[in-house]
């Protein structure tokens, strides 16, 4: 059984990090996936924003999970390389994560991830991350 089939089954219960996040699994597929993730008062900074390293790890997710529905059985990915641009701050509520695949190479897959108040909302962050491929 995949990662991909985990997340059918399991859910967020799939990944321990989107279980200790309460990150949830909208959709996915065909080399996109969308996540969502509630902020709670431990995520926050000393400000009052929610830490910025939380846009990042939710981008992370968001693209991996589209390279993954691109990926042939037998193989995984790792991250190579991600550059995350902040646009603007968020102190409460939910975000959401739209990861997609822009290139699907042999060995490399090139992603790209806005974080939004919600589908279709202001963008808080875009973030590019390049993984590669390899097999298990």
């Amino acid at each position: 059984m995949g990662y991909l089939d985990d997340i059918r089954s399991l859910g967020r219960d799939a990944n321990p990090f989107f279980r200790e996040m309460g990150i949830d699994v909208s959709e996915y597929g065909e080399g996109r996936a969308f996540l969502c993730m509630e902020i709670r008062p431990g995520m926050k900074n000393g400000e009052g924003w929610l830490q910025g390293g939380l846009f990042v790890a939710l981008a992370d997710e968001a693209m991996a999970l589209a390279a993954y529905t691109l990926l042939e059985p037998g193989e995984t990915i790792a991250t190579i390389s991600e550059s995350t641009s902040f646009l603007s701050g968020t102190r409460e509520g939910k975000i959401y994560a739209e990861g997609r695949v822009i290139k699907r190479g042999r060995r490399v897959v090139f992603a790209e991830a806005d974080v939004l108040d919600g589908p279709g909302g202001r963008t808080h962050s875009i973030s590019s991350g390049v993984f590669a491929v390899s097999k298990q």
